[in-house]
């Protein structure tokens, strides 16, 4: 594995390029994906939809390097990541402090407060204490759950663990968030409501969001998706509808 990161001219956001995954070999061979394109600029949500089975999963382990591609390239922010191979020498830096993962069960850790949930990833990053802290209380300030700062998870409303989850995603600043289904949990008020603020963080953070989803009440929201069908990605423009 190279231990040196491929630098390219691409500004910002995550780009995917003639991206393959294949399981097992020979005969039982099975091709994940095949020859996925797409690309998600800085401030942009799109969303990722397609049948079970179809893929996602597949290329959102992908995306989060959890799982090694067999071919193809990615590009995260201004650095290749992937090329026919990992270009970064730690995967695990490389997900803590560059992507973001938002889950559809909030995975808060419960016997730490709301303030210290958000705060962990910088301070295990090497932020001191205190900045990690008051980063903590940036977010959820601007999410509108400072008030259970000191609260534990358990006693949270399931809206309030949500937001939680995206302030987490948000502290160490990554340029890319990937969040699986979300929504699914919640009801419709309020998986609106964590669309609204997942397309203000994604500006205000110039952070590119990819959203997979099922859920027929926010595919409306989204300005572009891509469909994934039998691990080949289309590209079509959403309804882009206001929140």
């Amino acid at each position: 594995m190279s231990t040196r990161t491929t630098r390219t001219t691409e500004p910002g956001g995550i780009r995917i390029e003639g991206l393959r995954k294949v399981y097992g070999k020979g005969d039982s061979a099975v091709e994940a994906l095949k020859n996925v394109n797409m690309s998600v600029a800085p401030g942009e949500v799109v969303g990722l939809v397609g049948p079970s089975g179809s893929g996602k999963s597949t290329l959102l382990k992908c995306l989060g390097a959890i799982i090694e591609p067999t071919s193809g390239r990615m590009t995260l922010g201004a650095d290749v990541i992937y090329d026919n191979g990992w270009k970064v020498a730690d995967l695990r830096t490389l997900r803590r402090d560059r992507i973001g993962f938002i889950f559809q069960a909030p995975y808060l850790i419960p016997f730490l407060d709301v303030t210290d949930n958000v705060a962990l990833l910088p301070m295990l990053a090497g932020v001191a204490n205190a900045r990690s802290r008051a980063r903590a209380l940036e977010l959820l300030t601007a999410l509108d759950v400072q008030h259970r700062a000191k609260a534990e998870p358990s006693q949270l409303s399931g809206g309030e663990q949500q937001r939680v989850s995206i302030a987490r995603a948000l502290a160490n600043r990554p340029p890319v968030i990937l969040a699986d289904e979300p929504t699914a949990p919640l009801d419709s008020e309020r998986a609106l409501g964590v669309m609204r603020i997942l397309n203000q963080m994604a500006v205000q953070a110039h952070t590119a969001i990819i959203v997979v989803t099922h859920d027929e009440k926010i595919i409306p929201i989204f300005k572009r998706i891509y469909h994934i069908r039998d691990g080949k990605t289309v590209e079509e423009a959403g309804e882009g509808r206001s929140l």
